[in-house]
């Protein structure tokens, strides 16, 4: 499939549907133009011009973000790179422990 075909809204909710598989819940956002997949507290991937981006850190030195890119041809490998970021940053901001002891909803 080319990934130019691919329509970002489509390409995030099949980002979202592989993440799930993995066992990672994410919501779809596609209200100010450019699809979003929201994972976790800093970790937003954005979906645009046949790829998926997401912040993966910080440049001190050039004071800017740092970005990862994978094109929509390939949302198994993509949502595998965003797990590991996900995995990061589930170690610096864990739930809090009334989150975590909460029962879910009926």
């Amino acid at each position: 499939m080319n990934a130019l075909l691919l329509h970002p809204l489509a390409a995030a909710q099949q980002l979202a549907a592989t993440l799930a598989e993995e066992g990672i819940t994410a919501d779809v956002h596609h209200d100010y133009g450019t699809p979003m997949v929201s994972v976790w507290v800093g970790l937003i991937v954005w979906c645009a011009d046949g790829t998926y981006w997401w912040r993966t850190g910080w440049n001190p030195r050039r004071h800017r973000p740092i970005y990862a890119r994978h094109p929509f041809t390939q949302p198994t490998r993509a949502a595998r790179r965003v797990a590991l970021r996900y995995t990061q940053l589930r170690m610096s901001h864990p739930l809090s422990p009334l989150i975590a002891g909460a029962q879910p909803c009926p």
